[in-house]
């Protein structure tokens, strides 16, 4: 099977059955550390909610991830400029980053939007950073979407679970996700690296946080942000930002009206 991200031979390294039905097979590139899954053909099926049922840390998450892209806008963006998030789900981030103070926009071509109704993106603004989080892993076309990202803007913050350095068996990881078959696309550190190159992109990586910049960006700065993370800088920080929460439903109020 070809790389999806290179393009090179991929291996055959395992078999599994996702949803507990089907069985599939898993590739492995052992030039750009990819893994990715077959041909998908019950993707349809396992979205029939287009959000997973048991990922009950997505309100934890959108807090988490709010305090760090603060932190990151703050240190490394024009906090005046417009954002988006891609794959957005249900606008809980978006509208979550508005209630800061950021002039966020939501954009999802597979859910519906909730909490971020009103600020779908129109592509009328300039979009200095791109945020997605727990997307790449269920992307079909990995470098389809993130050429399509890149349309919007050269600076993407995303989020995804890397390979540990030992392969898991489909019993020792759950990021494999086999009971909801929505993952289906799988990065090491390598893949992610063949990724910036590709594109003339600087990356930083720590943990499950990933940003790709046009320009380049002190590796130590990058880390530091997380240590003020874990100091609670957010919460002094969100101090001096004005929340559009109240002037966001004034401007709505008038558009329904």
């Amino acid at each position: 099977m070809t790389c999806k991200i290179c393009n090179k031979k991929s291996t055959h390294i395992s078999d599994g059955i996702i949803m507990g039905k089907y069985p599939i097979k898993y590739f492995f590139c052992p030039h750009c550390g990819f893994i990715q899954t077959e041909n998908p053909y019950w993707i349809k099926e396992s979205y029939s909610n287009s959000i997973i049922i048991s990922d009950t840390a997505s309100l934890r998450r959108c807090l988490t991830n709010s305090a760090i892209v603060t932190i990151i806008i703050l240190l490394l963006f024009d906090k005046k400029a417009s954002f988006l998030d891609y794959a957005g789900g249900y606008g809980l981030f978006t509208r979550r980053m508005r209630d800061i103070g950021f002039d966020f926009y939501w954009l999802d071509k597979y859910s519906k939007n909730i909490m971020a109704l009103g600020f779908e993106y129109d592509g009328s603004r300039d979009i200095e950073l791109v945020t997605s989080f727990e997307s790449f892993e269920h992307f079909v076309a990995p470098l389809v979407e993130f050429e399509t990202i890149l349309s919007y803007s050269k600076n993407i913050f995303i989020s995804t679970e890397l390979l540990p350095n030992l392969t898991p068996s489909l019993d020792q990881w759950h990021y494999w996700g086999s009971h909801h078959g929505q993952h289906i696309s799988f990065y090491s550190y390598s893949t992610l690296c063949f990724i910036a190159d590709k594109y003339n992109l600087h990356l930083n990586s720590y943990g499950n946080y990933h940003l790709f910049t046009e320009k380049p960006v002190s590796k130590y700065l990058f880390q530091l942000i997380f240590k003020l993370h874990k100091l609670k800088l957010f919460y002094f920080l969100k101090k001096n930002i004005v929340s559009k929460t109240i002037t966001d439903s004034n401007s709505l109020r008038l558009i329904s009206d």
